[in-house]
């Protein structure tokens, strides 16, 4: 039996609106009175996030001085994954035609996210997505968990995962940033990077997954038919 493991932001749910909303919150809180700043367009926002721009950066970009800067980027932090922002959030086009590929193909799916139990469970059930991922296909951290970084927490989960679950003949991993790529890496699973997420192609070709596509339908496809090479043509086993 052949496995995917997908991330859950960037290949399936699309979190560009959100993160702009809080940008602007942030900026309008920072700035002080009759203060003249200058608001990013989303899609300039979005391109500086997808490059890994600093917060800091985005900031004085923005307008804001470096003490104001500095502020800026805690107040982001506590903000961007607060319950009130999470409606912002939408499905990436083609992620539940894909989702429903895998099924139909029999493919064992689960899904490993660096969201909390609560916000994986909204999202389940704005996007009635829970039909794809039973709970025991469900790696996510727990609503006390304390972060360190992505890069560091992703390959735990994945060491926990890789402990759970039957053994199968092949795995792959979905995912959009170098944490994903990472976690795969570490444990010998072969990593699909998808440019639908916060990372550009750029910032992926850093970390050298196996593949690069434009998204989880296009990962989906290849994997289904048998047709997945590498950047230099040669078939991945």
């Amino acid at each position: 039996m052949l496995r995917l493991i997908t991330d859950f932001d960037g290949p399936i749910i699309d979190v560009s609106e959100r993160y702009y909303r809080v940008y602007q919150f942030c900026l309008e809180k920072t700035r002080r009175p009759e203060q003249s700043v200058q608001e990013l367009p989303k899609v300039e926002f979005w391109q500086l996030k997808r490059s890994r721009v600093p917060e800091k950066q985005i900031a004085l970009n923005s307008g804001l001085d470096e003490a104001q800067a500095l502020e800026f980027a805690q107040l982001r932090r506590q903000t961007v994954h607060t319950e009130q922002y999470f409606q912002y959030d939408s499905l990436v086009p083609g992620a539940v035609d894909a989702l429903l590929k895998i099924q139909e193909a029999g493919i064992d799916l689960a899904v490993m996210t660096m969201r909390r139990v609560r916000e994986l469970d909204y999202a389940f059930q704005k996007f009635q997505l829970d039909r794809f991922f039973p709970e025991n296909r469900c790696y996510c951290l727990s609503n006390d968990y304390v972060k360190t970084r992505d890069i560091e927490d992703k390959p735990l989960l994945m060491a926990r995962a890789l402990e759970e679950l039957p053994a199968v003949a092949d795995s792959w991993m979905v995912g959009d940033t170098e944490a994903d790529i990472t976690a795969a890496k570490k444990h010998g699973i072969k990593a699909i990077a998808v440019e639908s997420g916060i990372r550009d192609r750029a910032q992926l070709e850093l970390y050298q997954p196996n593949l690069i596509v434009q998204d989880l339908s296009v990962a989906v496809d290849l994997i289904i038919e048998g047709k997945l090479t590498d950047q230099e043509g040669r078939y991945i086993e």
